[in-house]
């Protein structure tokens, strides 16, 4: 049995949003404490007026929450590129947060390693 469209709606809304947000960091968005901020994912409500976009950021912890307040300042900004080139009645409030589940696997990762060496000794 096939879902109804209706709950797939903000599956389709958050890779549209991901695809425009991303784009517009790569492009348009001068900030420089974004830096290298990668859009990883976006979750929507199921109402489609808020969505959480979840990004990467290469470098220290610092840098991280720099480009955060970067990403934060530039939400006015970003929502309007969402307004602009998606046909939606409502443009989700954009909240940003940081996307650790790289961090989170390098360092289960590590503890692997530690184990497996702890074994062989």
């Amino acid at each position: 049995m096939r879902p109804k469209s209706g709950k797939r709606r903000p599956e389709r809304l958050a890779a549209l949003i991901q695809e425009s947000v991303a784009g517009a960091m790569a492009t348009s968005l001068k900030d420089p404490r974004v830096g290298f901020a990668t859009v990883t994912g976006v979750s929507v409500s199921p109402d489609g007026t808020h969505a959480m976009v979840r990004v990467s950021v290469m470098g220290t912890e610092d840098e991280k929450t720099r480009a955060l307040e970067g990403l934060e300042s530039a939400r006015g900004y970003l929502r309007g590129q969402l307004a602009r080139t998606l046909a939606l009645r409502t443009v989700p409030e954009l909240r940003f947060e940081l996307d650790r589940g790289l961090q989170h696997a390098q360092r289960i990762n590590q503890i692997l390693a530690d184990l497996k060496r702890d074994e062989s000794e």
